[in-house]
């Protein structure tokens, strides 16, 4: 008697216990944007020395403007596939005191005209 009631209870506990990976994969999850999304395109269009309002013309307003640090700008970008791993990008732009662009770092690299004249 005892070794029937180990014989339905441990296949029990172990489809219990699997269940729960196997089934999450099957729960359909939508997919998250937050944040700004930047092309590489916009970014291609930054110059050295443009005024804020020129890069806010070209990739957005910023998702980020810190408190007592106005000159720096942060574009964050955070995308959620289904199960996949999440992704962020990052870019960060700096301006001068005159609020002119001297900067721009993080995951996308600037062109090679960036320090071209902004005529």
């Amino acid at each position: 008697m005892q070794l029937k009631k180990w014989l339905i209870a441990l296949p029990l506990a172990m489809t219990m216990l699997t269940g729960c990976s196997v089934l999450e994969k099957l729960v359909y999850r939508i997919d998250i944007n937050q944040g700004n999304y930047v092309e590489q395109q916009s970014v291609d269009q930054l110059k050295f020395g443009m005024s804020k309002e020129q890069v806010r013309f070209v990739l957005g307003s910023p998702m980020l403007v810190e408190n007592g640090y106005p000159n720096v700008w942060y574009y964050i970008y955070y995308h959620t596939h289904g199960h996949n791993k999440p992704i962020q990008r990052n870019l960060i732009a700096n301006f001068d005191p005159q609020g002119r662009l001297v900067e721009v770092t993080g995951d996308y690299p600037v062109s090679d005209a960036f320090f071209e004249s902004i005529n």
